[in-house]
This record gives C-alpha cells, sequence and structure tokens, in this order.
C-alpha cells in the first residue's frame, strides 16, 4: 500500500511511518496541511491515515478531511481519535468518514494502525466493486430492454393461421453475486405486408450486449423500410438486406454476423417460401402422421448476414399440409446443455423433435410451455446459456 501520513504528534508520527514502511508499503509522513494536500495530487495513494486534529486542532483537522475528499476520491481515510476527541468525531462520520482508530494514552494503538488500513482499503475496494456491478447490471438491464422493444407482443396471424412466440434471455452469468439477464441479439417477428402474404423471421445476432442488440435493431430497421412486393421474394430480399448490413458501420464493427431464417407465407395457396442465412432450419410437425421433418433436409442455408458483401441467397418452397405446424427457432434453444453435466450432449434437434411430437394436439401456448419446460428440464433447472427465440406457426386444420 502507498500510505500518507497527517499526524499531529511529531514523534508518534516517526513511529507510525517505521512501522508501516515495509516491503509491502511505502509510508509518507506529512508535516503541514499543505503539504499532505500537494502530495496527495502527485501520484497515486491507497490510504490516508489522519489525526482529527491535524495539525493543532479538530477544526482544521476537519477542513483537511474535506480537501482530502475531493482531491483523493475514493481512497480511504483512517482518522486517529483520543479519547477526549470524540465529541469531534460526528461531524466527520456524518460527511463521510468510515473508518477511524482509539488512540490510547500509551501508544499501542500503533500496532493496529496496520491492520485497520488493510481493512479500511479492502472494504473500499469491495465496495467500489459492488459499485460498478450495480452500473454494469444497469446498463446491461438498459441494453435488454432496448432489445426486447423491439420484439414483438400480441402477434395477430390471418384468418386459418395460429401462432405462439416467446423470448427469453439468458440467466446463466452472475455478477455481484446476483444472477444477471443478458441483452442478447435475438429478435423475432411476424407481419402482414399485404392481405396474401404473411411473413416470419427469426433473426441471432453473435454475441451479447449493445453490439448484438443494435446490429439486431439496424436489422428491425432495414427489414420494415421495403414494401409490398418485395416481401414475397425471400432470396432477393435476404440478399438485399444482406448488402445494406455490409454496409452499415454499427453492424460491421467487432466483425460480427448475424443468422436470419426468413419466411413468406402465401395464406391462399398455403406454400411458404424460406429462405436461410446460416440459421437453425425450420421443423414441420405434420400432425396427422406425428412426423417431425426438417425443413431444408439439414441445411443451415447460405453465410450468414454481413459478412460478405455480394453474396446470392437461395430459396426453397414447400406446402403447408392443413393442421400442421412450423416451428422457427434460435440455437439457443438445441445449445441448451446441463451445467455440470457434459457440455458436447446438448438439447439438440432430437430433443426439441421429440418434444414436438408430444405436444402434438395441444394448444399451442400449451406446445410452446412444453418446449420449453422440457429444454429446462434437460438442464437441470439451470436455464440456458444463450438467449433463446421461438416462434410456432400452425396452419389450422379448417
Amino acid at each position: 500500500m502507498r500510505i500518507l501520513i497527517a499526524w499531529d504528534d511529531p514523534r508518534e508520527a516517526e513511529l507510525i511511518a517505521l512501522y508501516l514502511n515495509t516491503v509491502e508499503n511505502q509510508a509518507v509522513s506529512c508535516l503541514t496541511a499543505g503539504e499532505i494536500l500537494a502530495r496527495s495530487a502527485l501520484g497515486s495513494w491507497d490510504a490516508v491515515l489522519l489525526s482529527l486534529t491535524f495539525p493543532k486542532t479538530a477544526d482544521e483537522g476537519y477542513a483537511l478531511f474535506l480537501q482530502l475528499q475531493d482531491t483523493l476520491p475514493g481512497v480511504p481515510v483512517v482518522a486517529g481519535c483520543r479519547p477526549t476527541e470524540m465529541f469531534d468525531l460526528p461531524r466527520f462520520l456524518t460527511h463521510g468518514l468510515r473508518f477511524y482508530i482509539n488512540r490510547d494514552g500509551r501508544g499501542d494503538f500503533i500496532f493496529l494502525v496496520q491492520s485497520c488500513l488493510s481493512s479500511a482499503v479492502a472494504a473500499t475496494r469491495a465496495e467500489e466493486a459492488r459499485k460498478l456491478a450495480e452500473r454494469l447490471r444497469e446498463e446491461m438491464d438498459g441494453v435488454r430492454r432496448l432489445q426486447e422493444s423491439i420484439i414483438p407482443h400480441g402477434l395477430r396471424p390471418p384468418e386459418g393461421y395460429r401462432v405462439a412466440a416467446r423470448y427469453e434471455p439468458s440467466h446463466v452469468t452472475v455478477v455481484g453475486d446476483r444472477p444477471v439477464v443478458l441483452a442478447g441479439g435475438d429478435y423475432y417477428d411476424l407481419f402482414r405486408p399485404d392481405e396474401s402474404t404473411l411473413i416470419v423471421l427469426i433473426g441471432d445476432a453473435s454475441g451479447h450486449g449493445l453490439k448484438a442488440c443494435m446490429a439486431i435493431m439496424a436489422m428491425h430497421t432495414l427489414i420494415r423500410m421495403f414494401s409490398g412486393e418485395k416481401y414475397r421474394d425471400t432470396a432477393a430480399f435476404v440478399t438485399e438486406i444482406n448488402q445494406r448490413l455490409c454496409e452499415n458501420s454499427i453492424v460491421q464493427s467487432g466483425e460480427g454476423f448475424i443468422t436470419l431464417f426468413y419466411a413468406a407465407i402465401n395464406t391462399v395457396t398455403h406454400t411458404m417460401t424460406w429462405t436461410s442465412a446460416g440459421h437453425p432450419p425450420a421443423l414441420l410437425h405434420n400432425q396427422k402422421t406425428g412426423e417431425v421433418t426438417s425443413v431444408g433436409a439439414g441445411s443451415d442455408g447460405g453465410l450468414p448476414l454481413a459478412i460478405s458483401a455480394g453474396v446470392e441467397y437461395t430459396s426453397s418452397k414447400l406446402l403447408l399440409p392443413a393442421g400442421s405446424r412450423v416451428l422457427i427457432y434460435s440455437d439457443g434453444l438445441t445449445d441448451a446443455f446441463p451445467l455440470n453435466g457434459d457440455a458436447h450432449k446438448a438439447f439438440g434437434v432430437g430433443g426439441v423433435m421429440e418434444a414436438l411430437r408430444a405436444s402434438a394436439g395441444q394448444e399451442l401456448d400449451e406446445a410452446l410451455d412444453h418446449l420449453f419446460q422440457t429444454s429446462n428440464a434437460f438442464t437441470g433447472g439451470n436455464g440456458r446459456h444463450d438467449d433463446t427465440s421461438v416462434m410456432l406457426l400452425e396452419r389450422c386444420s379448417t
């Protein structure tokens, strides 16, 4: 530790400095208020040892204490107080003093100075760490709320379709001994650009925090800029979104990328056209046969967005049978694994398929609850380690 000493008894000051100056510590004793203020402005200090009556009176010591708080913010001050000076102590305490030591007449207190200073420094650093953790938590909460503001609520599909969707952030990082709800880069949307077209999509920006949030918000803004007809050609649409994201300075900072599953459903012919940019393939659940298949034969589609300009994406088509359900999701669902288990045995697509089969015939909200409950049970109740977005769309049987 580097310690400044301002003591009103020169003999005691010399003994304290001698006692404190070790291999681990550097203690400097000051004779005047001007000297300690000058030294406080030079270099960094870990603690100040101040007698209440330095240099001569309690009023002078109090004035110096207030000045030291301004010149050395965050540095603990340990005050030395004689029994006869206890009446002067309250005004120090009410203005920020947290640590003091009783000065006995025999000088035995000198042997306690080292431990008192060490305790003061440790307590101050712990408090600073707690405040920093709380500020970090508040910032993460602000970013998370910003991200969640673009996730729609009360989705309204056209007649003949039902939909249920859910977003859950990850809950695994701990700051200040409390779980932190991390801001992520997941985003889903459902809207109708015209009377016969239904758009469903899920995007997932890499990483967490403000960068991922801003990347997904940039994509959300771009998607909503286009006119009705452009939404139908999914390959051309995703190609143009990628081009614009590659030109976006926010998205391009930090080498991030975004995966996207984008589908346009013709609600008259019940044909779903989709394009994937590095996103997990959707799953089709035919409730009549019980069969669950991967839409796109397990292919992850093209390159994720915002990596390379000029990429040409392709589209595929599928007729949605009456009574069938389409599940689109982010990889937070399949990548869930037990916290203390084998990280290589994730919930996986197999776990999702099994949960879908088990929920056949249930209402959509119940089926979605079952999926999340099954995934959570697989992790042993520890929560998923990445934020998770899921949308379950059903073409009604009648």
